[in-house]
């Protein structure tokens, strides 16, 4: 998914001195964003004081949306480059073409990774017959320096291992939990879960205490570690924790997102991350001169444009805990 706001500015991403050491309770709000036409989504990261969870660096909360006489999600071809986009719906369906020619129905609890390594150029749009509801997330992870200019692939996973607890059932997206291993490719040490916890139960989930964590809330009432969450919010917890209190008020749906602190200091530029601002003013040539991004093939319409840089130098920033 693509970030579609034509006044995009630089994010400074990454750098372990924007990380909490400690456990913490940190309730984001979000920000809402216009995204193509006719879907609104709920901004979570980049986040005011808060850039990264581990390496996730982008998270958008959509829905539900009512999209039974309208288009639904209408997202041009637009490039990417120096990480991987995790499509995660509840409800609903979206179609993903690739300049690599993949072209995949996404739906309900099923992973949609596309890395885009060095350069890709992809579209999402919901299928011309679909559901009634649109529901999900789209995140982005950072790819470390050892494979930020792979070759782009695209994965498509249906059967996704699950941890169960009384009144809690938790889906393993991308990375480990409670030695369940998603079988999605990921280049650091991360966790992604898609959590469904029942109204009344109460749970304990084991945690890395080397992780930092959030957990952002999709729909229904819930409190995490004693904080209400309600959805479109997310709450960041930090470091140091082995275990995550949890209790359902109502039926609720949570995304556990965390990882181990990524070190490296990077600049985020409307679709792309990079590690200076001379790659993003590059990245952005190349896609505005029909290079290196390939083309998507088959979307009825014209593809995006890059936004203006800005004036000032695009510089990596952070410092070292």
């Amino acid at each position: 998914m693509s970030n579609l706001d034509r006044q995009a500015t630089p994010s400074v991403c990454g750098g372990r001195g924007f990380v909490v050491a400690e456990p913490v309770r940190e309730l984001l709000a979000p920000r809402r964003v216009q995204l193509g036409e006719g879907t609104e989504v709920r901004r979570l990261l980049p986040n005011l004081g808060r850039r990264m969870v581990g390496a996730w660096a982008f998270v958008d909360h959509y829905g539900p949306d009512d999209i039974a006489d309208e288009p639904g999600m209408q997202v041009p071809p637009h490039p990417h480059m120096g990480l991987q986009t995790v499509s995660w719906l509840h409800e609903g369906e979206v179609l993903h073409r690739d300049s690599l020619g993949s072209l995949q129905t996404v739906r309900p609890r099923e992973l949609g990774l596309m890395t885009s390594g060095r350069a890709i150029s992809h579209s999402e749009e919901s299928p011309k017959e679909h559901a009634r509801l649109l529901h999900g997330a789209q995140l982005w992870v950072a790819l470390p320096e050892a494979h930020r200019n792979i070759e782009p692939h695209f994965q498509h996973h249906t059967d996704l291992p699950v941890v169960t607890a009384p009144g809690v059932t938790a889906t393993v997206i991308l990375g480990e939990l409670d030695g369940a291993a998603s079988p999605g490719t990921a280049y650091t040490p991360i966790v992604g879960a898609d959590m469904a916890l029942a109204g009344g139960a109460e749970a304990r989930l084991p945690l890395d205490p080397d992780f930092e964590y959030a957990v952002l809330s999709m729909s229904g009432e819930a409190e995490v570690d004693g904080v209400p969450v309600l959805p479109g919010s997310m709450l960041y917890l930090g470091c140091g924790r082995t275990e995550l209190p949890l209790r359902g008020v109502s039926d609720a749906g949570l995304m556990l997102l965390g990882g181990e602190p990524f070190e490296e200091e990077l600049v985020m530029f409307w679709n792309f991350i990079a590690r200076s601002g001379e790659e993003i003013a590059q990245a952005r040539k190349d896609w505005e001169e029909g290079s290196r991004f390939g083309e998507v093939r088959g979307y009825d319409g014209a593809r995006l444009s890059a936004p203006e840089l800005p004036t000032t130098p695009l510089k990596p920033r952070g410092r070292v805990r």
